[in-house]
């Protein structure tokens, strides 16, 4: 395998070495949209591709956002049909989302896929940050979908299974594009809420259902005033860009 490819399994083969064949790349898709859930997945490769290396089918994997729609569909029917690759998926839905934050939210499914696989995984590699109360040891990548191919296989099932899920939620909720835009806050879909109004897997805690007293009212008329001067006016001693 060339440095290339071998060098975005080096996460996982440095586990493997240190004696963790369990190794699981997990991820998250959806947290931007104003409806529907987030979903998360989690993968784990053979440890065996240690000494051989990438299935090839799956060079040029990345992170999903980063694929088309027809490369996400290929990647994630060549994941889910190799014999060796454990995986799992799960979501938390718009009310939960709205209880405990989307941060908390897209944490939670990744425990909630992590916690399906069986064997349980001895250490997890998870995108973004790290997740305090997560109950397995992991590794926090920033980016992780881009350095680590079990990562973006876990962000390619994630992404995938929530676009079906979000066209499915078209049928069932006609006129405001989901199958288009996938619940992702686009002129489409503003002016759909404004002119039907919210769906019940709309997420209430997010702009423009949040009520605007929540934002404003953290301050005096005064101060809220001279804190959007602040903030529209960058440092002198800080480039504009």
């Amino acid at each position: 395998m060339s440095a290339k490819y071998w060098h975005r399994l080096s996460h996982e083969c440095e586990l493997w070495r240190n004696g963790m064949s369990v190794v699981a790349g997990t991820d998250e898709a959806g947290c931007a949209p104003l409806a529907g859930p987030v979903f998360a997945a989690a993968v784990v490769f053979p440890c065996a591709w240690l000494a051989s290396g990438l299935y090839g089918k799956l060079r040029g994997l990345t992170d999903s956002k980063q694929l088309t729609e027809e490369q996400r569909e290929k990647y994630y029917s060549r994941i889910t049909g190799h014999a060796e690759i454990r995986y799992a998926i799960a979501s938390v839905d718009a009310p939960m989302i709205d209880r405990i934050n989307i941060r908390q939210a897209a944490w939670r499914a990744m425990q909630l896929a992590l916690d399906q696989l069986d064997p349980k995984p001895q250490h997890a590699l998870v995108d973004g940050l790290r997740i305090r109360w997560l109950p397995y040891p992991h590794t926090a990548l920033v980016s992780g979908d881009c350095k680590s191919y079990s990562i973006a296989a876990a962000s390619v099932l994630a992404k995938v299974s929530r676009d079906r899920l979000m066209r499915e939620m078209d049928k069932l909720y006609p006129g405001y594009g989901f199958a288009q835009h996938k619940g992702y806050p686009t002129p489409q879909h503003y002016a759909a809420i404004a002119r039907l109004g919210p769906t019940p897997i709309h997420r209430r805690s997010f702009a423009p259902f949040r009520p605007r007293e929540n934002e404003l009212d953290l301050f005096p008329p005064r101060a809220e005033a001279a804190v959007s001067l602040l903030c529209a006016t960058p440092p002198p001693d800080y480039p504009q860009g």
